[in-house]
């Protein structure tokens, strides 16, 4: 199935776009499991829509099952949870301090090891979805991703030997570009979601989302165009200034 391309005005359009999508998604994981698996991601887009979640005002919160939804991570910084830049600290502040979920399942950023809270959160999926080193990947419900000006996705960056890891759930590559070690789920794991949820805003990501929608140019795919061919259900929800480089006739506005 061929990921779907959404455009809407600006990023608090993205934002509400993208929870209206999270309620549905909640509602079809409840009706059809009994409960409701996402994999947060970082980022400033993301976060508008883990406020608009966690509103009260907002016609969104009262819509979702919390005490059956189960929080997940697609990645993580290695720093502490209380870091400025930990994607856990940005997830709790916005949205998981204010409502009653069933479980949260943070990365632990804050081991001194990288490679270690990697194998600890594959054990830690595993024992969840009650599966074995020898099962395939877990279904998440919902995968929200972003995108990066260099293509990136989760913490999967270009150029990266996580990209071709086919057999852990978890890694931990080192980025040469941010000289740091990151904490991402892999390719294995968000592809089998049963819905991806791509938000992107902003000029700055035009080039890197008109790669993952054009064809033909002749390089290496990106990460997150990796991301968009290999998963089964994407919703791409981005605004007008980071499709601006996307042809026309595929920006599918609304």
């Amino acid at each position: 199935m061929s990921a779907e391309l959404r455009t809407v005005a600006d990023a608090e359009e993205v934002a509400r776009a993208a929870a209206d999508e999270l309620v549905g998604a909640a509602a079809r994981a409840l009706a059809e499991r009994g409960r409701f698996t996402v994999a947060l991601s970082g980022g400033a887009t993301p976060r508008r829509l883990l406020e608009l979640l966690a509103d009260a005002g907002a016609p969104f919160r009262a819509r979702l099952p919390w005490d059956r939804t189960h929080v997940f991570f697609g990645d993580e910084r290695h720093v502490p949870p209380d870091h400025r830049d930990s994607n856990y600290r940005m997830a709790h502040d916005a949205l998981l301090a204010h409502v009653p979920v069933a479980s949260v399942h943070r990365m632990r950023g804050e081991e001194p090891d990288a490679a270690a809270a990697a194998a600890s959160y594959e054990a830690e999926l595993q024992r969840f979805f009650g599966l074995s080193a020898d099962d395939p990947p877990p279904r998440l419900d919902l995968v929200l991703l972003g995108l990066g000006a260099d293509g990136h996705t989760a913490s999967l960056f270009p150029g990266s030997a996580a990209l071709e890891e086919r057999r852990r759930w978890v890694v931990a590559p080192f980025v040469d570009a941010l000289q740091a070690w990151r904490i991402t789920l892999t390719l294995p794991v968000l592809v089998r979601a049963r819905e991806a949820l791509v938000l992107v805003s902003g000029a700055a990501k035009a080039h890197a989302l008109a790669d993952v929608f054009t064809s033909g140019h002749g390089l290496a795919p990106s990460p997150a165009a990796r991301v968009r061919a290999e998963t089964g259900a994407s919703l791409w929800i981005v605004d007008r200034d980071a499709a601006r480089r996307v042809p026309e006739e595929r920006r599918g506005g609304t």
